[in-house]
C-alpha cells in the first residue's frame, strides 16, 4: 500500500491554509488552532518547510510564516518530497535503487513508467488546486502508459 506519514498530510494541510492567505503571516499557534495539529507538530512540520524553501519564517514579535512562493506554484509533488524524500513506488524506481534481483528483473522498466506517471501527477497538482472544494468535479489527470511493457 502507497501511504504518506502524518507528516506529510499534516504539512500539506498546514500549506493549503495559507495558501487561502497568501502573503499574510501565520504564527505556529495560530495554525495549530485553525487546523487542530498539536503545536508542537505544526512547529516541527513547519521547521522542515522552511529548511525545504517552502515558507518563509520571519523572526520577531510580529515574526511567523508564509508561503515562499504562490500556491499556483507548489506542488504536492513538491510537498511529498520534502517530507518524504523522492517519490519512489518500488526500490528499482528510486535514484538510488540497490536491488538484488536488478539485472535479472524483467519488470523494472515498467516500475519506472508507473513511478513517473505518479510524479506527473503530483507534480500536475498544485497547493491552488488543493485548495479548491472536490465536492464538485475534481481535476481531469491524463496519464500516458505509452512505454509500458503489455
Amino acid at each position: 500500500m502507497l501511504r504518506l506519514s502524518k507528516l506529510t498530510d499534516y504539512a500539506t494541510v498546514l500549506l493549503t491554509y495559507m495558501a487561502k492567505t497568501n502573503g499574510q503571516l501565520h504564527t505556529a499557534m495560530e495554525l495549530s488552532e485553525v487546523t487542530a495539529i498539536h503545536l508542537p507538530t505544526v512547529s516541527k512540520v513547519l521547521k522542515v518547510l522552511s529548511k525545504e524553501g517552502l515558507v518563509y519564517a520571519i523572526r520577531g514579535s510580529k515574526g511567523g510564516y508564509q508561503l515562499a512562493q504562490a500556491p499556483e506554484s507548489i506542488t504536492v509533488a513538491r510537498v511529498i518530497s520534502a517530507l518524504e524524500g523522492p517519490v519512489a513506488i518500488t526500490q528499482c524506481s528510486s535514484q538510488t535503487h540497490h536491488c538484488e534481483q536488478a539485472l535479472a528483473c524483467e519488470i523494472k522498466g515498467n516500475w519506472g513508467v508507473i513511478n513517473r506517471a505518479i510524479v506527473d501527477v503530483l507534480e500536475s497538482i498544485t497547493l491552488a488546486d488543493m485548495m479548491v472544494s472536490q465536492r464538485h468535479s475534481p481535476k481531469e489527470i491524463q496519464v500516458s502508459m505509452q512505454g509500458l511493457n503489455c
